[in-house]
């Protein structure tokens, strides 16, 4: 009767053979010492070489998912906090609108809110850093925020020709400003009645289309 080999008998137990972890496996080690480095050393000592290391993989490896350390840190961000930053469809845009936000504000208080603080300031002058955490963090969010509006469009809870993307800035807008400029406090409070105030007024008249506005202005 012929042999089974090392690696069979393991597999056959239920052990993984030794070598190179799966690929999974290592993604979720790089993104997580992602994020444990820039605690520790924030986001101007932050270099792959530390993240490979830590990791317990090659730079190659690193590189083979992730262009720069700019999309890495973008995607440690996401995936650490997007299973929270859903949007719920309970039925009603300001619970599933206020939900969500209050999320938001809860994210930006913890540690993690570092990490974007340190993000958004460095991508003043590192352009392709703001575009990986927009491509990588926002515009995932802002589609769902899309689904989520359309929904309520559906049920008549907003006219049909309201503008999604001023709507949604000026509902996240002042969350980012109080978040930055730190002139007053984020908390579920503030979330309520901002979300109460913009969405009262999206609801109670209809926003004229941008092409209507060109033609109020003369344009």
């Amino acid at each position: 009767m012929r042999q089974k080999s090392t690696a069979a008998i393991d597999s056959s137990k239920g052990r993984r053979p030794p070598g190179r972890p799966r690929s999974e496996q290592a993604r979720v080690a790089i993104l997580r010492s992602t994020l444990k480095i820039l605690g520790k050393n924030g986001f101007s000592d932050f270099t792959i070489e530390d993240v490979a290391d830590r990791a317990a993989v090659g730079k190659a490896t690193v590189y083979r998912w992730w262009p720069n350390k700019g999309a890495l840190i973008a995607d440690a961000f996401a995936s650490s906090t997007s299973q929270k930053l859903h949007f719920p469809d309970s039925g009603s845009l300001y619970t599933d609108l206020s939900r969500q936000m209050r999320q938001l504000v809860k994210v930006f208080r913890s540690p993690m809110g570092r990490i974007v603080a340190a993000i958004l300031a460095a991508g003043q002058s590192d352009k392709t850093l703001l575009g990986d955490f927009r491509e990588r963090f926002l515009w995932p969010r802002r589609r769902e925020a899309y689904l989520t509006l359309q929904r309520a469009i559906r049920r008549g809870e907003l006219p049909e020709n309201t503008d999604l993307d001023l709507l949604l800035d000026s509902l996240y807008g002042p969350i980012y400003m109080r978040f930055l400029i730190q002139h007053d406090r984020l908390t579920p409070l503030f979330v309520d009645r901002l979300c109460a105030l913009v969405l009262g007024g999206a609801q109670r008249r209809k926003t004229p289309s941008r092409d209507q506005w060109a033609e109020k202005m003369g344009a």
